[in-house]
């Protein structure tokens, strides 16, 4: 009875001290894991966030923080470089799911990124977005790539969008390094081999004898290895030893409020990509839609209103709806509005991007014209007979100038334009 009662005994402290054991080592892998870095952190993302987000990011950050761009700034160097760890670890699944389930410890154990076997010069994984073209200082003497042709894209855009702003996500599809090959165009670095005809040197030597004692000494490029120095024995099977892919790529373009038709946005080195080449810019090109109703100048806006001849007498109140969409403006005069007579509306115009003492916006100009009855019968001419014929001040400057100026179009808004003439 006793020994069972023992028995029973043991096996219950074995029991807890399993249990134990474990929730131990679970608590030491969340510990372990929220000790290391916050990859997620780093990037600005979530940690469900797709591949495309974290790759957006990479390169927002990669560009913000590169030590060209930021010389002698110690902290964005760091950046720098724990921005391009993050991707790394992040954009890898394999790596992705040991960093979710162990954290940073977890990867130096299975030598990656901190642990030193796995983790790669983060100027190379800036390379292979940006074409190779930032290792200005850490290859003094290396000679400039040649830079490729930027990708230009016309973009059309609202006045209202130009007004307001907008973001907009432009999918394009460019040329990239392969990621497999690292642009090499190998299976693997093995399977390069130096040329055997120019000695890995991508030139040829000729000598021609000329005459006695005079020889001739000419070079060209290698026709074996198109000048590369380099053979492939094995070629990348993703790429076929081209190594370039077709990729899509997503880029947040950004109007600015009050930017004008024609501007450009520019995306620096997100053009086509090659290993021997810089790569060029994505250069976008605004253009503005015409709009119904408003007419930009500068950072003017120009609206034309036209008013029956009895509100252009007599005066008007109304309301138009602004460039914006959302907003009324009110219109209100008092008295005589002859025809082309122009209102201007302070800071009811387009944004202005840069400050000024004028205000943050430009100017409504609202030009009235008045629309004029077709025919009046016999009445009505009675009653507008005696209503000028009193004591009237007639206005000449209008009179001589609506005939011929550009500003007076003599708009009779307009039933039948055909007849909107005087008959000669």
């Amino acid at each position: 009875m006793l020994a069972a009662l023992a028995q029973t005994s043991s096996a219950r402290l074995l029991r807890i001290t399993i249990v134990a054991l474990c929730v131990l080592a679970v608590c030491a892998q969340v510990a372990c894991a929220a000790a290391g870095k916050d990859y997620y952190k780093i990037l600005g993302v979530a940690q469900d966030a797709s591949h495309q987000e974290i790759k957006r990011h990479y390169k927002m950050l990669s560009r913000k923080h590169h030590p060209d761009k930021n010389p002698g700034d110690k902290e964005a160097h760091e950046r720098f470089i724990e921005v391009a760890e993050a991707y790394e670890v992040l954009s890898n699944d394999e790596k992705r799911e040991i960093y979710n389930r162990y954290g940073e410890e977890g990867l130096k154990s299975q030598g990656g990124p901190g642990g030193g076997a796995g983790f790669h010069d983060p100027f190379d994984i800036f390379a292979q977005f940006f074409g190779g073209n930032v290792r200005f200082d850490r290859r003094g003497g290396e000679r400039a790539k040649p830079r490729a042709p930027d990708v230009h894209i016309h973009m059309p855009v609202t006045l209202q969008e130009l007004y307001a702003g907008i973001e907009v996500d432009v999918d394009i599809s460019k040329q990239a390094i392969c990621p497999h090959c690292d642009g090499s165009g190998a299976a693997s670095p093995d399977d390069i081999d130096k040329c055997t005809t120019c000695g890995g040197s991508g030139m040829r030597v000729f000598k021609q004898v000329l005459g006695p004692g005079i020889v001739q000494q000419m070079q060209s490029k290698c026709d074996e290895c198109n000048g590369k120095g380099k053979k492939i024995s094995k070629p990348c099977p993703h790429c076929k030893g081209a190594r370039v892919l077709r990729e899509s790529d997503m880029l947040a373009v950004r109007v600015e409020p009050g930017m004008a038709d024609g501007e450009e946005i520019v995306f620096e080195g997100e053009g086509d990509q090659h290993p021997d080449h810089e790569s060029g810019s994505v250069v976008f090109h605004l253009q503005q839609q015409l709009h119904e109703s408003y007419e930009r100048h500068a950072e003017d806006l120009h609206a034309e209103v036209t008013v029956t001849l009895l509100d252009a007498l007599i005066g008007f109140n109304r309301s138009i709806t602004h460039v914006d969409g959302k907003s009324e403006i009110k219109l209100q005069r008092q008295g005589i509005t002859p025809p082309g007579h122009v209102q201007r509306l302070a800071g009811k115009g387009m944004p202005r991007r840069r400050r000024s003492s004028d205000g943050k916006h430009g100017d409504l100009l609202i030009t009235y014209w008045v629309q004029f009855p077709l025919s009046i019968d016999a009445e009505a001419q009675g009653y507008i007979s005696a209503a000028f014929g009193g004591a009237v001040a007639w206005d000449d400057s209008n009179s001589r100038t609506t005939r011929d100026s550009k500003q007076h179009r003599g708009r009779q808004a307009p039933a039948d334009r055909s007849s909107a003439h005087d008959e000669l």
